[in-house]
């Protein structure tokens, strides 16, 4: 994201000459610290960008410059335009619009090759207006009040500060710092269903590798699956923890989080599972599914 603002930053002033760091701010949708943190580095990649002071004061690029299309190699050139390409999937601003300007730039097709779709079946406008406003508070380091749902199904309201976006085994989730807990944490993106971004920003973080760490106790588990359901199974399990046996079962034999999260995933197979071990976890599945069906039965 940041190297894409970059990228239209050299342009816009390039195309338009001078301007002030609050209307770059404004177009960009940033803070105006973030706008001269961008011409710092910039100016780091040797472009001659300046600011002045005085009634015509403004950030501005010495006159004459040109972007040096040769700088990059040929393969360096696709790369950004791949780049790009994928950075474009997943926001709503003027992405596409960059990779033609770069593909004319650097004299390269941009061969839309691929196709990257986040959002879930019937969920895109969703998906992404919620990318969109936790891009911008991670961008613009702004504090976010929402309305979270944890794994068990309780509402809390929480107030963020967003730190990075993560994309994981198959799911969005927002790293921030949460004001209320006083800790870091991970939120789901499709477990936050009210969110506000508010005026007040805070001061660029780094989310510590120690947070990364699970929380949860992780215990070994085997299950057994009939071959029928290898197509979900490869899906959902690495191939490493998966054993084919002569007659077309699969073995699967992996760490997982024991709580209410994974009496739910089981469940979610139907009578196409079969826990091998621990017993207790057979036992506790066998007792929700007898719970399922008396609740259930005609």
């Amino acid at each position: 994201m940041k190297e894409s603002r970059l990228f239209k930053i050299v342009y816009y002033i390039l195309e338009n000459g001078r301007i002030t760091a609050p209307e770059l701010a404004k177009k960009f949708e940033v803070s105006v610290r973030t706008i001269y943190r961008d011409i710092d580095v910039i100016s780091s990649a040797g472009i001659p960008i300046y600011v002045t002071t005085g009634r015509n004061g403004g950030v501005q690029i010495l006159e004459n410059y040109v972007l040096d299309k040769a700088f990059f190699s040929e393969k360096e050139k696709q790369d950004i335009l791949a780049a790009l390409q994928s950075v474009s999937v997943v926001s709503n601003t003027y992405e596409k619009d960059m990779l033609t300007k770069l593909s004319a730039l650097f004299n390269v097709n941009s061969d839309n090759w691929f196709e990257v779709d986040f959002s879930r079946w019937g969920s895109k406008e969703q998906d992404n207006t919620t990318f969109e406003l936790l891009k911008n508070a991670v961008i613009s380091h702004k504090a976010v009040c929402i309305m979270y749902v944890n794994s068990w199904g309780n509402k809390s309201k929480r107030k963020i500060y967003p730190i990075k976006m993560m994309y994981r085994a198959k799911e969005w989730y927002i790293k921030a710092y949460c004001i209320d807990r006083a800790d870091f944490r991970i939120f789901k993106f499709n477990r936050i269903i009210e969110m506000q971004i508010l005026s007040e920003e805070f001061t660029p973080m780094e989310y510590p590798k120690s947070a990364d760490e699970p929380k949860q106790k992780y215990n070994t588990i085997s299950l057994c699956f009939p071959k029928e359901m290898a197509y979900r199974v490869y899906d959902e399990f690495e191939a490493s923890d998966i054993k084919e046996m002569e007659n077309g079962d699969l073995i699967v034999t992996t760490e997982m989080p024991e709580d209410n999260w994974l009496i739910g995933y089981l469940l979610s197979f139907g009578t196409q599972v079969t826990v091998i071990e621990p017993a207790y976890l057979k036992k506790i599945l066998s007792d929700e599914a007898k719970k399922i069906y008396e609740k259930n039965k005609a």
